[in-house]
């Protein structure tokens, strides 16, 4: 096939850079072919071209939408079939791939997300129509929504007050030629007179203000009054005391909306047909309407202790069943991502027990496809080392050493100070290889050899000190790998296998390049057409942050949330490099307002607000459900799970690199600090073997394999 290709389009195959120009499509039966084929059958290329001149017409309108997931269309873009493609690249290696995409919901699910609660509506109602017990009471409350009618006065046992407003002069019963009879104080008589210049007022009293001109202002003033009172109303049930064309009616909705007062929508959802008519309400009763369904979703929600959140954790992280794979190890690090933890505890403790087939094989390859990168995140400074430090000592295996994905590395650093080169002091092997990767971009470990001079182990230990500052990475973690692995150890392995060059598999080091953000402050929208404002979630009023830092602190928070699946304050105290919480609330906030996730108290004993995605509700729940059956599970003190101190009683265990927790159903019961063996619960001498095993047991190494069974 790819002969033919060659034949009869050859610039297909060529690489973009060689190719002059446009790339030319030849008049050959089979290339048309093909194109008609893709373009016609495979897709609709002649309905895109359709929709495309109907919106340049005008005749398809756009209307834009704040959704909780991505549309149909935009999930078919992003999933697009390989010929919608012009290069021949490995579907794994599509860009694709790295956007996050949700969890498809039914049309049930999708029609729940933001429902607001028939209860909360019905209670905003009761509070926003006013209650009168007093003649001044009931003015107050003709002045408040305009005019009320016959009916609802009489409904609410308001006819001997009006009749005592009617012989002061305060109030006036309007007839209309419809049969409508409305109550209309003084001073609001004269937008009632302008709407309807036959009507009848009895008693005839004369309107406090004049009557305006102006139709259209003076219908604006009255629906305005009636949607204070009324909360989610129709068009019609708005007309029906009026009997005004619709169309009137629907013009002065509109301007009200366009000043911000009003807002259009489907709240009053039928339990039967999940369908209704648009209605309208005031802002500030929607905004309430809404804080009462979220505080009833909240009072839903039975919040599970510490330990049931460190088995749920347990569960989250698949430390409980660990998954296989390369897909399985790009999750866990995605989870992880940010999290700075000892760099030789990410193959010998974390990732392994995730992965139940890790091999460093693995981990090598995400980083060499460019999908992941290694770096000190957040390295040390001066203030931290000394002024009379000369240089820094070269990564060993406590340093911190973080994984992100390559498109995020710039959210991460928004929150990370990179080590300035000018006021820290680097040996001079150091600085020799750090301005031959400036002046040469990315090298392999032998071109840097070449052009410093140095020898293989004074280029490694120049190397590790600049990793140790934060300012190279390489291509593959073997590199570091290599760095942090004493030299005895190596010179072992290259003993054993002859030809065996550790820092040539590292690929090319490279600098880690700075952040390069705009400096522009805006403001951003939330649902209110252009206005660029930003709003809590009680809109208690506006919020200014920098563009690009405002989606830095969107992703960290997305991430924080896959990593816990449950995020409050206490929880994210033992991480390093996070926004402040009240920018990560304002996100979390926002998304609950989504209906992206859930807002209430999900577990016992800490303070502040908690968030929670829908799915792991699901599973808090079902954890909540099951038997406690003494399920025992160790985890190296380094993991990010080492929540001892904070989480769970106690005290804190050091993030060190031999010290181990044993938890029973979720509950730390015994630690290994420094090779000494400390039991925090009572344990029966039968099952004490068993703890000690289980809490001493290291996991597999990359290459285990277990020996042959014994024949009987």
């Amino acid at each position: 096939a790819e002969d033919l290709i060659a034949l009869i389009f050859p610039d297909q195959l060529a690489c973009v850079e060689n190719i002059a120009g446009d790339r030319e499509v030849p008049a050959h039966p089979l290339v048309d072919q093909t194109l008609a084929d893709c373009l016609h059958e495979l897709m609709d290329i002649d309905g895109l071209i359709e929709v495309l001149e109907g919106i340049e017409a005008g005749r398809i309108a756009i209307t834009a939408r704040d959704l909780a997931a991505p549309s149909p269309m935009a999930l078919e873009i992003i999933n697009a079939r390989p010929y919608a493609f012009l290069d021949d690249g490995a579907a794994e290696e599509r860009r694709t791939l790295a956007i996050d995409q949700p969890r498809h919901l039914d049309p049930a699910d999708a029609a729940a997300i933001g429902r607001l609660d028939p209860a909360a509506i019905a209670q905003v109602r009761e509070e926003a129509w006013p209650q009168a017990g007093t003649v001044d009471e009931l003015h107050d409350g003709l002045l408040v929504l305009g005019f009320v009618t016959a009916e609802e006065g009489a409904s609410g046992g308001w006819a001997a007050l009006m009749q005592r407003l009617q012989d002061a002069r305060r109030a006036t019963c309007v007839h209309l030629e419809h049969g409508a009879s409305l109550w209309v104080a003084a001073e609001r008589l004269h937008h009632v007179l302008a709407l309807f210049a036959d009507a009848k007022p009895e008693p005839a009293i004369e309107p406090v203000e004049p009557v305006p001109a102006d139709r259209a202002d003076a219908l604006t003033e009255v629906l305005r009054s009636r949607l204070e009172g009324l909360g989610p109303v129709t068009v019609s049930q708005l007309n029906a005391p009026l009997a005004l064309p619709l169309t009137e009616v629907e013009t002065s909705l509109l301007a009200l909306q366009q000043e911000g007062f009003a807002i259009q929508g489907q709240f009053s959802r039928s339990d039967k047909t999940g369908a209704t008519e648009t209605e309208w309400c005031e802002r500030g009763l929607l905004a309430r309407i809404h804080r009462y369904t979220v505080k009833q979703l909240r009072s839903e929600i039975e919040p599970v202790s510490p330990a049931d959140l460190m088995r749920f954790l347990f569960h989250w992280h698949g430390l409980d069943e660990p998954a296989e794979g390369e897909a399985a190890l790009e999750r866990s690090l995605q989870q992880l991502e940010g999290i700075p933890l000892a760099a030789a505890s990410w193959e010998r403790d974390v990732l392994p027990a995730r992965i139940g087939d890790f091999t460093t094989t693995q981990l090598d390859h995400l980083c060499q496809s460019g999908r992941f990168v290694w770096l000190r995140l957040q390295p040390a400074t001066l203030k931290n080392t000394g002024k009379d430090a000369r240089h820094k000592n070269p990564a060993v295996k406590s340093t911190p050493i973080s994984f992100i994905r390559r498109e995020h590395l710039g959210d991460w650093r928004d929150f990370s100070a990179m080590a300035d080169t000018a006021e820290i002091s680097l040996s001079s092997q150091a600085a020799a290889v750090l301005d031959s990767l400036k002046q040469w971009g990315a090298s392999f470990v032998q071109d840097l050899q070449d052009d410093t001079r140095l020898l293989p182990t004074q280029l490694e230990t120049a190397l590790g000190e600049l990793v140790a500052w934060g300012l190279i990475t390489a291509d593959s973690f073997s590199g570091l790998r290599t760095l942090i692995t004493p030299q005895p150890v190596l010179r072992r392995k290259m003993k054993r296998r002859p030809g065996y060059r550790p820092m040539a598999q590292a690929g090319r080091w490279s600098l880690l390049r700075p952040v390069n953000r705009g400096q522009t402050t805006i403001l951003r929208p939330v649902n209110r057409g252009q206005t660029t404002i930003l709003h809590d979630r009680e809109n208690r009023g506006l919020f200014p942050i920098k563009e690009d830092r405002f989606v830095s602190v969107e992703h960290i928070a997305r991430v924080l949330l896959k990593r816990y699946g449950v995020v409050f304050r206490k929880l994210l105290e033992h991480e390093t490099g996070l926004p402040p919480w009240r920018d990560l609330l304002y996100v979390y906030r926002r998304m609950e307002a989504r209906g992206e996730l859930r807002g209430g108290r999900f577990v016992q004993g800490f303070a502040g607000e908690q968030f929670a995605l829908p799915e792991a509700m699901q599973t808090l729940r079902r954890i909540r459900k099951q038997p406690q059956e003494g399920d025992l599970i160790a985890i190296a003190a380094t993991d990010p799970l080492n929540l001892t101190g904070s989480i769970t009683a106690g005290d804190r265990v050091a993030r060190q690199a031999n010290n181990r927790i044993l938890y029973r159903d979720g509950v730390p019961i015994a630690t290994s600090i420094g090779g000494e063996i400390n039991y925090l619960a009572a344990i029966a001498p039968e099952v004490e073997w068993e703890i000690k095993t289980t809490l001493l047991r290291q996991t597999r190494p990359e290459h285990f394999h277990p020996p042959p069974p014994r024949s009987l």
